[in-house]
């Protein structure tokens, strides 16, 4: 058995005038703080997309590719820091190393899940805490790798909150279905 880690929409011609107009007169406003500094304010954190099947595929892809090069390295850092805040509090380098001991004694390649599309165990969804979870599978040979994922909305993107990878027989992948993942994700809040 495999351990777990633990705005405004404008349409037409007249309207990119007006939403041009609109941006020029919302940039000239400035507090009286600012024009006395001359300091601009930051830029707004963009809202919660809900990211489409492309973002979607980057994002599971990105992960594995993290994950996959931190098991080749022994090196966790780069993974830790790209995830939530929580995640990094819950999760140093050192434990991430044991957590995905099995993946690297196993010598599981996961550098092939980028060659495939991902097979999606239900819809995506996202949930309290801005937490956004997928599950799935790549169905790689000879052994196929189930995930269970799941994102954060932190500072205008989105970041690794918890994780579950799982090896598994090909024959088990259904395309319809996809494998079930047990839920022991190692999250930010654990």
């Amino acid at each position: 058995m495999m351990d777990f880690m633990d705005s405004i929409i404008f349409s037409g011609r007249g309207a990119k005038a007006a939403a041009f107009s609109l941006s020029a007169a919302l940039l000239a406003i400035a507090t009286p703080a600012q024009a006395q500094t001359g300091a601009a304010a930051p830029p707004p954190v963009a809202a919660m997309p809900v990211p489409g099947d492309l973002e979607l595929a980057k994002l599971i892809w990105s992960t594995i590719t993290a994950i996959d090069h931190a098991n080749q390295s022994g090196n966790y850092s780069v993974l830790r820091d790209i995830s939530s805040p929580a995640f990094q509090i819950a999760n140093d380098p050192s434990r991430l190393a044991q957590i995905f001991a099995s993946l690297r004694d196993n010598r599981v390649d996961l550098s092939n899940s980028l060659l495939l599309a991902p097979v999606y165990n239900g819809a995506p969804q996202v949930g309290q805490g801005n937490v956004l979870r997928v599950r799935g599978s790549f169905g790689l040979r000879p052994t196929a790798v189930a995930f269970d994922f799941e994102f954060q909305w932190y500072n205008g993107k989105w970041r690794l909150f918890g994780v579950a990878i799982s090896p598994m027989p090909l024959a088990t992948q259904q395309p319809a279905a996809g494998p079930e993942v047990p839920d022991t994700r190692r999250r930010g809040n654990q």
